[in-house]
């Protein structure tokens, strides 16, 4: 993989912005550092720059010989068990929902992973937060009642996105209702094995009816 792919995969920007971010911050580095470097350091200017080349030079190393795993096919999971992709496990892929949809994000772990600016997105369905453009805790659900038009809009935007840059791995599905599902389902197996018991009874008596009635009629 080469420098330009790591830098979009790690990152989600594009080389030339990234570059473009690099160069501000190491700008803004320089600007605030010469304001507490003593006279001494200041007389090596040079030596300072060619550190701080090092320095990224290593960061971006780092980077590329971390390879993203190939997505994983989940299939359907709960809203539970999505929590537990949010980052905190290393060993597990970094996911989130939109609109129920569950996406591999792990080539974005700088963004999403824990320390990332939208590490809260991750391992949650956050449609509504992302048609809101919300941080707030409350608004990470896939709820979309209320939306206006145009905030709906904004999502919409948002799963292009997804679609095109992540790997589509599962689907949401609800405990609740899959438990409630279950329990129905029980119950009409109760109902039937009841009814078959109550069909038998009555066949045994009219049965034995009948016998008795041959029986007194000899």
């Amino acid at each position: 993989m080469g420098l330009m792919e790591v830098v979009e995969a790690y990152t989600g920007l594009s080389p030339t912005a990234f570059f473009t971010i690099l160069a501000l911050m190491v700008g803004v580095y320089k600007l605030v550092s010469s304001m507490f470097v003593d006279p001494e350091q200041d007389s090596k200017p040079h030596l300072r720059r060619q550190q701080q080349e090092a320095q990224a030079r290593e960061a971006m190393a780092s980077m590329a010989t971390a390879p993203v795993p190939d997505p994983v096919q989940l299939g359907e999971v709960t809203e539970e068990q999505l929590r537990g992709y949010d980052g905190s496990d290393p060993q597990k892929p970094l996911l989130m929902a939109i609109k129920g949809h569950v996406y591999d994000i792990s080539r974005s772990r700088m963004f999403y992973g824990p320390g990332g600016p939208y590490s809260l997105f991750a391992g949650r369905d956050a449609s509504r937060a992302l048609a809101l453009m919300s941080f707030d805790s409350k608004d990470l659900t896939g709820n979309l009642e209320g939306l206006r038009s145009s905030e709906l809009e904004v999502l919409q935007d948002w799963e292009y996105k997804f679609m095109e840059k992540y790997a589509k791995v599962g689907q949401l599905v609800s405990g609740k209702t899959n438990t409630g599902d279950s329990s129905a389902q029980e119950t009409r197996v109760e109902n039937q094995e009841s009814e078959r018991e109550a069909k038998a009874g009555s066949l045994d008596l009219n049965n034995k009816t009948a016998a008795e009635a041959v029986s007194e009629g000899s």
